[in-house]
């Protein structure tokens, strides 16, 4: 298939794709509105439509606990210090929280590999948006045989003017022409692969595009917005008891001056007294909205069971407050679901690396498959809880110090300070090695730390 081919068939997928996307973006940024408000609703109180925000918040809560904190080699027990230096050097500390967020609001986002003509030894590692770019995925090897990425000018009414086609030996660039695509720049990386790694939320055998993690909450964010804006409503015609006047004529309503009393000021209570004395004043009594509040409770549950965000995330909250065991047992859902999607967005990133390796080195290291990304612990212990946990697995030669400085959350960087720290100290030293080889509390010969002292 000829490259113009394959960019225009990539391109009618991403616009097939997009109004499902912009959908997508619309629930998270709480801007989608409501097709149908009820039939009792007048569309006059439309202006009170109330939108609640409960697939951000599904999202967010689940994007907060993935933070990758290096990557590590094949017999090493520490993490690359390349590897995270590109890292750095691109910004993926920011950038990768966005490629993650992505991947759960739109099921999809894409990470691309390329050189770098400012730093030849650090490859450029970018995340993308699956509202621009798209991919063909070879169902049998499950490798990416072609993308495309668009870049759309908003002088031009946001429509495409330019693109970038990604192949497993070129990438070639076009700009948009009045007779179509034109190719300007052609790049023969001749990486054998497509330089383009899918992010994917929520996988299935028979669809590799992914599903947002919004998806089992938008109904019911929908219903929770009609049941707010009826009660809206409710609270605007029936929360405040209304009065009623039998027997008075239009004279009854004005001032001293015989002009007509304010509609508002009769409404907030300005009217006390009538001059008529055959005239009967009377109150009807509030609605009850309770009837709102525990359908809107309702939903919150529901949300609650399918996205595993505990109760209290949403607002349900008991006179007696949880226990930390309680609110430990709440969240297991919530971070077995953050080491899935640890587990299905390591090997995007781990793959990316192997892409920045290729495009630096010319060719992979025998044991490149067994590169691992390492991430930060999903679960909120207490850090003396663990600090305490990490202490004994040390004490008792199960854990070396410098994996007991990575299960305390220490950043890449402060553990190779650390060590270094370590290297500098004898006394350090003895003991880390210590730690490392007894399996049992060892007594020191004080004349043997005098003679280490004194190395």
């Amino acid at each position: 298939m000829a490259d113009l081919d394959v960019l225009h068939d990539l391109r009618r997928r991403l616009q097939t794709r997009s109004s499902r996307v912009r959908r997508l973006d619309a629930y998270y940024d709480g801007t989608q509105r409501l097709a149908a408000l009820g039939l009792g609703l007048p569309p006059e109180m439309r202006r009170l439509q109330v939108v609640v925000n409960w697939p951000r918040l599904v999202v967010d809560s689940l994007e907060e606990r993935l933070d990758v904190e290096g990557f590590r080699l094949a017999d090493t027990a520490d993490t690359d210090a390349r590897l995270w230096s590109w890292w750095q050097a691109n910004n993926l500390d920011e950038e990768s929280s966005l490629a993650h967020l992505e991947a759960l609001v739109a099921g999809r986002a894409f990470l691309t590999v390329g050189p770098n003509e400012d730093q030849p030894d650090v490859p450029v590692i970018t995340p993308e948006s699956a509202r621009s770019m798209v991919a063909d995925i070879d169902p049998r090897t499950r490798r990416v045989r072609a993308a495309l990425r668009l870049y759309n000018a908003p002088e031009h009414g946001g429509a495409a003017r330019s693109a970038t086609l990604y192949l497993p030996d070129r990438t070639v660039f076009y700009d948009r022409v009045s007779a179509g695509w034109r190719p300007v720049d052609t790049i023969e990386h001749r990486l054998g692969q497509v330089p383009v790694v899918p992010l994917v939320n929520r996988a299935r055998l028979a669809d590799r595009d992914g599903r947002s993690e919004m998806a089992d909450v938008t109904g019911l964010t929908d219903a929770a917005c009609r049941t707010l804006t009826n009660l809206q409503g409710a609270q605007e015609l029936l929360a405040v008891p209304q009065r009623y006047v039998l027997g008075a004529t239009r004279e009854d309503f004005v001032d001293e001056d015989g002009n007509p009393i304010p509609a508002w000021e009769a409404y907030i209570g300005r009217i006390l007294a009538l001059g008529d004395p055959d005239a009967k004043v009377g109150q009807f009594t509030a609605a009850d909205l309770r009837n709102f509040t525990e359908v809107i409770n309702a939903y919150a549950r529901l949300v609650s069971a399918l996205s595993g965000l505990p109760p209290h995330f949403l607002g349900l909250v008991s006179e007696n407050p949880a226990s930390a065991d309680a609110i430990r047992s709440a969240e297991a859902r919530l971070v077995k679901r953050a080491e899935r999607r640890t587990r299905a967005f390591s090997g995007a990133w781990e793959q990316a690396m192997r892409l920045g390796i290729l495009i630096i080195d010319g060719d992979l290291p025998a044991d490149a498959a067994r590169l691992e990304a390492v991430w930060r612990d999903p679960s909120t212990p207490t850090y003396a809880a663990k600090a305490d946990a990490v202490a004994k697995l040390v004490a008792v030669g199960i854990l070396p110090p410098s994996v007991a400085w990575e299960e305390l959350g220490y950043t890449a960087e402060k553990r190779r300070q650390l060590a270094d720290a370590a290297s500098d100290d004898p006394l350090a030293r003895l003991m880390a090695t210590v730690g490392a080889t007894d399996t049992e509390p060892t007594t020191t010969d004080p004349s043997t730390t005098s003679e280490v002292l004194s190395a």
